[in-house]
This record gives structure tokens, C-alpha cells and sequence, in this order.
């Protein structure tokens, strides 16, 4: 093995299977991705509480209750809103390209999220993530314990999302907003039309008629590269 490849070439990828009967690639992310996008969060975390501590202190015991309250939030909870409501991803996993999903490939659920980010108190036993290292290592998945009870993985965002691969057409706008998991679902096939023939491409296109808008094999691959041009930020 090439000693001087990156690390994350060493994660894997996998194919996940939709509804409509097309495959999703997501990239996996193993434990030195998650840990360093998990330390950028840490200090994160403690520059805030930092920050807000200062006026805090001059209320007295009340200001320290706050303050635990304030610990609290930014432990727990900090890592959920970000997962749910802002692309999958805290601060410290946007910046190593990382997302959290279901392990079906679709947008984390609130549920999912507080259980994965609440387990962590488990996975950080006996100390330092033991337990939740050993477990990354030993699941094919790269699952700590709290994301197998939440049936959620962590994948590189750009995994599935292969733009040079992407046939140029003109851009389109999709005629409604589209979910996270259909923007994936078209892209991914939009850069797969180049490997398959242009009958299976039509007949995959014609799959997801809630985003193409049409049920014509011909007319229904066109809108999808269209839409997926437009999903990219390519413009006329």
C-alpha cells in the first residue's frame, strides 16, 4: 500500500439501494475524520461557552446556573440542530466534508439524531471513546454504538454527488424544492448516464416522474440532466 496515500481514501464505499431502483454511492467516513471533525466541534463548543461565560458571571449564582444550562445545551443538543436542520452536519463535519444520514441514504430524522448524539456518553466509556472506536473498527459501516441504534452512518457529502462526471445540458430549475435525498438520487444518476446505455438511463429517469415531471422516457432524461445542471450551479 502506497504509504503516502491520504486517509481517506482508506474508507469505502457503498452502494445503497432506493425505492425507485437505483443505487445511491455513499463514501463512508472512518474514525480520523470523525474524530478531528469531533475535536473542531470540541473547540467550538468551549470557545462559545467561553464567550457567553463572561457576562454571565457578573449574575452571581444565577449566572452559574445559566451557565450549566448553557453546558448543557451545547453538549447535547448542539450536535442534533445542526444534524437536523442545517444539512446533516455540525460546523466541524462541514469542514471535513462530512454528513450524517440514515444508513438508507436518506436526510437524518430528529429521533435518529438525538439518539446517536445522547448515546455518546456510552461511547465515550471506558474513556477517550473506547467503546465507540472499537466499534467504528469492527463494523463494516464505521458505526460507533450510538449510530447503530440510530441506524445512521456518516458519509463524505461529496460522495454521491460526482460533478465532473455530470453530461453538461441547460440548466433547469426543478418545478418544485426538491429533499435532500432526491437532489442526491438525481445527481447520482446524472453522472452515471455516461456508463449506461441510453435506453437504461431513459428507463431509470422515468422512475422518479415526482421530480422530472413526465413518464416519456426521452423527455424525462433531458429534464433530469437539466435539473441536475442546475443542482451543480452550471448556468447558460
Amino acid at each position: 500500500m502506497n504509504a503516502r496515500m491520504p486517509w481517506h481514501m482508506l474508507d469505502t464505499e457503498r452502494e445503497v439501494p432506493t425505492p425507485e431502483g437505483i443505487e445511491l454511492n455513499v463514501r463512508l467516513a472512518g474514525p480520523v475524520p470523525r474524530a478531528l471533525a469531533w475535536s473542531a466541534d470540541l473547540l467550538l463548543r468551549a470557545a462559545a461557552f467561553a464567550a457567553l461565560s463572561v457576562p454571565l458571571r457578573a449574575l452571581g449564582e444565577v449566572g452559574s446556573g445559566i451557565m450549566l444550562i448553557l453546558w448543557f445545551a451545547l453538549e447535547w443538543f448542539y450536535p442534533t440542530v445542526c444534524e437536523v436542520w442545517f444539512g446533516g452536519a455540525t460546523p466541524g463535519k462541514k469542514a471535513l466534508g462530512l454528513m450524517v444520514l440514515q444508513s438508507d441514504g436518506t436526510p437524518v430524522r430528529l429521533t435518529a439524531s438525538l439518539i446517536r448524539n445522547l448515546l455518546r456518553g456510552v461511547d465515550f466509556l471506558p474513556f477517550a471513546y473506547g467503546f465507540g472506536l472499537l466499534s467504528m473498527l469492527v463494523n463494516r459501516d464505521f458505526q460507533r454504538l450510538g449510530d447503530i441504534a440510530a441506524d445512521t452512518v456518516v458519509a463524505y457529502r461529496e460522495s454521491a454527488l460526482k460533478h465532473g462526471a455530470i453530461p453538461e445540458a441547460a440548466p433547469l430549475p426543478p418545478s418544485k424544492p426538491l429533499t435532500l435525498r432526491e437532489q442526491r438520487l438525481v445527481l447520482d444518476l446524472a453522472a452515471r448516464s455516461p456508463l449506461l446505455t441510453v435506453e437504461r438511463a431513459r428507463e431509470l429517469a422515468v422512475l422518479i416522474p415526482s421530480v422530472t415531471g413526465t413518464q416519456q422516457p426521452q423527455s424525462a432524461l433531458t429534464r433530469l440532466l437539466s435539473i441536475a445542471n442546475y443542482l451543480i450551479g452550471r448556468r447558460t
